[in-house]
């Protein structure tokens, strides 16, 4: 079955891939784009490149059905969503270059009354801006194509129910654009549609997980001041959040993924003077990860005192979140980093279940690196390491509530 895509997905990463499969389960042809061959070669073997539940079903009917095709270029379509990396040049300034550049790549393919639509984080103004370029470069268009941005809203591991079922915010740079896209969103997802305008939507995006990065940061901070306290922060926070209108999240290594980690900056870079807790809030959240390194240096000296002899040391996670594969922006892999920068003839341990190798880190078993470790460090808190049986001979650093 070959016909011609009604819409084009440019990124196939862990938002793009989804949403296209998404698309496709619905008998609409998806043409994806991404840069990397590789990714084009395994999804149109109706394999995917990356682990989430579900996922793989979806792109292999797809595939096989014929409603989802990869390629390396796009082609016409009516409909393009742009999903695309946005990450940062020096001093935490977000970069949307590939976001223009996935912009150039469909101008030549735009029609009068097609969609356009950006899925990727983005500063405010940058619909806008993609706007501008649209109609700088096709004054022929200008005011006949539809232009909006509708920010994902999904969890890692559970990505193919969060899309359908959560309510989306959908910004046009004019009401016509605001109500086609919205049009387009309902033939999929369940979740509410909620109507507002481009940079109302740019902005709401980064506010949900700058907010998250700083309710974080309140748990990290106390963290940090229950250790030099001498008091358990997992039982103080369970006490605290008995009262009714308390719910203190739990604290952990660090922040990281490419969203919470990130998004804040997008304000903070704009809005520099304006931002002081959101700023704050990035500043305490990697320092954690740097607190967490040193501690583990620290119970490395201690032990090696101690006995006469340097310890194994097992670090236990790489994700950035329990129960994924995804270390992006991972706190835990910093840390891993960090330590192993300070080695000296230790024996280390790396562990991290949801992967089955790594380009730099050697991957062992969490059950051997359990049994050899002098010292323990539990850096994510993975499913599999929570009914471990722990020696009582083992130093064990949690730093994320695995033992709580």
């Amino acid at each position: 079955m070959s016909k011609s895509p009604s819409v084009v997905m440019i990124g196939l990463g862990y938002i793009g891939l989804p949403t296209a499969a998404l698309i496709a389960q619905n008998k609409t042809y998806v043409h994806g784009v991404d840069i990397n061959p590789s990714v084009v070669d395994t999804i149109n073997q109706g394999k995917i490149h990356i682990v989430e539940p579900e996922l793989d079903t979806a792109v292999a009917r797809a595939v096989k059905e014929g409603y989802l095709k990869a390629a390396t270029t796009p082609v016409e379509a009516h409909v393009y969503l742009i999903v695309v990396p946005t990450p940062f040049k020096a001093k935490n300034e977000p970069d949307i270059s590939f976001v223009e550049a996935a912009t150039r790549a469909i101008l030549p393919l735009l029609k009068a009354e097609d969609l356009f639509i950006i899925e990727s984080t983005s500063p405010v103004g940058t619909t806008e801006k993609m706007m501008d370029l649209i109609y700088t470069e096709r004054p022929e268009l200008n005011g006949k194509i539809n232009i909006a941005y509708c920010p994902e809203r999904v969890l890692p591991g559970n990505v193919m129910y969060e899309l359908v079922h959560n309510d989306r915010v959908i910004g046009g740079v004019d009401d016509k654009s605001t109500v086609k896209a919205v049009a387009f969103y309902s033939q999929f997802i369940k979740g509410a549609l909620h109507k507002t305008n481009a940079r109302t939507a740019e902005m709401c995006k980064l506010v949900e997980n700058s907010s998250r990065d700083v309710q974080i940061a309140f748990a990290n901070e106390l963290s940090l001041i229950c250790d030099k306290a001498d008091i358990n922060v997992w039982e103080l926070i369970a006490l605290a959040n008995k009262h009714p209108r308390v719910n203190i999240l739990q604290p952990g290594c660090g922040v990281g993924g490419h969203c919470i980690a990130v998004d804040p900056y997008f304000i903070v870079a704009e809005y520099p003077m304006e931002s002081q807790i959101i700023g704050k809030a990035r500043e305490i959240n990697n320092y954690k990860s740097f607190w967490c390194a040193e501690k583990v240096q620290t119970a490395k000296l201690e032990f090696e005192l101690k006995h006469g002899r340097k310890p194994s040391i097992a670090l236990m996670g790489l994700a950035f979140k329990p129960n994924i594969d995804d270390l992006r922006e991972s706190p835990a892999k910093y840390i891993v980093q960090k330590v192993l920068q300070n080695a000296n003839n230790e024996e280390y341990y790396i562990v991290e279940p949801n992967i089955t190798d790594h380009k730099v880190f050697k991957i062992t078993g969490f059950k051997e690196a359990i049994k050899q470790a002098d010292i323990i460090a539990f850096l994510v808190a993975h499913d599999e390491f929570k009914t471990l049986a722990i020696p009582s001979n083992k130093v064990v650093l949690d730093f994320c509530g695995v033992l709580n």
